[in-house]
Formats: structure tokens, C-alpha cells, sequence
């Protein structure tokens, strides 16, 4: 049964904010179904958040920086792979923002499951592809070095 026949179908909205400074990106290790992967700092959009609102959020839980976004990198719709139980992948619609680092609270406790925030080198972040959380996480850095940068006023949340 198709979406057009009734059965409900909802992506998972998530954010991600690319933070650069001196060359460096800041990424997230997390542990994931056993796994030590590396991502973007990134989550879910929650109810009456806005999308800005939501990649400040989730930067400040998962490394302990506040950041300005200075730009929108863009959106990505990727769906996850079949589990081991057969059941089908979740869907993801993720918002990426570029910013950049204002400041940090080494003594804020990061969200359940973030084992450490750390700085990588683009070259350092590819070599680490093999641990990288979904392909989502090369592409929105590849799209933010390569230039792409969009007004932040293309995310409008309306009340």
C-alpha cells in the first residue's frame, strides 16, 4: 500500500550545522546500534522549533559551542538502508547551516549518546568516512567547502 492509499508516511526532520574554524570542522563521536560513528552536530526538529532554532540547539547539546549560522548549506533527503531485521530504513529530510564559533562551556554535559566533540581537518573528516554516521555527513561538508551558501532568510518559520 502506497502513501496515496492511505498508509501515513512522515520523514524525520533533522538539522545539521557545519562549524568551521581555522580550517577545522567540528564533528560529534557517538555511539549508534554499537557503533563509534562520526557526524555533523545534528538532530531532530522538535515540535514548535524552528529550523534555525533546532541547529542551535542541537550544537550546543552535542559539543558545548554556542555558534552564529552565517548561511544555509542546503537540504538532503536520504533514506536509510534495510535494518537486520528486514524492516525498512527511515526516511531523512535533513536542513544543514553553515556557522562559525562563539563561544564554549567545557563543563556542559553533551546529550546522551555524544561520546566527545572534537575539531577535523577536511582531509581528516574523509579519511573517516568509513566511520561516518550516513552519507549525509561527507556530502553537507563537500557542499560547504565546494562554496555552497544560501541566505539564512530561506528558512521562514511562521507562527
Amino acid at each position: 500500500m502506497s502513501y496515496r492509499e492511505g498508509r501515513f508516511w512522515q520523514p524525520d526532520v533533522t538539522v545539521a550545522t557545519v562549524v568551521v574554524d581555522g580550517g577545522r570542522l567540528l564533528v560529534v563521536e557517538e555511539t549508534v546500534g554499537g557503533r563509534l560513528v562520526i557526524n555533523q552536530p545534528a538532530g531532530h526538529l522538535e515540535p514548535d522549533e524552528s529550523l534555525v532554532d533546532a541547529a542551535l540547539r542541537e550544537t550546543r547539546e552535542e559539543t558545548g559551542w554556542d555558534v552564529r549560522l552565517t548561511g544555509f548549506v542546503g537540504a538532503y533527503q536520504w533514506k536509510a538502508p534495510l535494518q537486520p531485521d528486514g524492516s525498512s530504513g527511515r526516511h531523512y529530510l535533513r536542513f544543514a547551516f553553515a556557522a562559525v564559533p562563539v563561544v564554549h562551556d567545557p563543563n556542559r554535559r553533551l546529550d546522551e549518546g555524544i561520546v566527545r566533540a572534537l575539531w577535523l581537518t577536511p582531509d581528516e573528516l574523509q579519511a573517516e568516512s568509513a566511520r561516518h554516521r550516513s552519507p549525509l555527513v561527507w556530502r553537507t561538508a563537500s557542499d560547504f567547502l565546494a562554496g555552497r551558501r544560501h541566505p539564512l532568510d530561506l528558512m521562514q518559520h511562521l507562527d
